[in-house]
């Protein structure tokens, strides 16, 4: 029930986004809560081995990287889910630093 929960979060997170950054289009929530899923899969499995992968960049950019490596997935989920446009990367990397922290206060909120 709190991984279900988690998820709609990400996907009010990912409307809210929409509204916000020029760039960004979701068409629905049921595209945001299928982005969300991926965001979440992407996150956990392939997040990790490229902070690996770019560890000494990430140590040399005293851990900037981290944000580029984000901004990468959100518009690698983008490119696959079909309803769900990010049109450059800045607006994939404000949007995910902004469905990061949304993401986070209503995890925490949760707990």
């Amino acid at each position: 029930m709190n991984i279900i929960i988690r998820v709609l979060i990400t996907a009010l997170a990912l409307l809210v986004v929409e509204q916000i950054i020029p760039g960004i289009e979701v068409e629905g929530l049921y595209i945001a809560v299928i982005a969300a899923v991926l965001l979440g899969i992407l996150n956990l499995v392939a997040r990790p081995v490229l902070i690996v992968l770019t560890l000494p960049v990430t140590i040399l950019t005293l851990g900037l990287f981290i944000f580029v490596i984000n901004a990468a997935i959100f518009f690698f989920v983008a490119s696959f889910v079909d309803g769900f446009t990010v049109s450059g990367f800045v607006p994939a990397l404000l949007g995910s630093i902004i469905v990061s922290v949304i993401s986070a206060i209503g995890n925490k909120l949760l707990t």
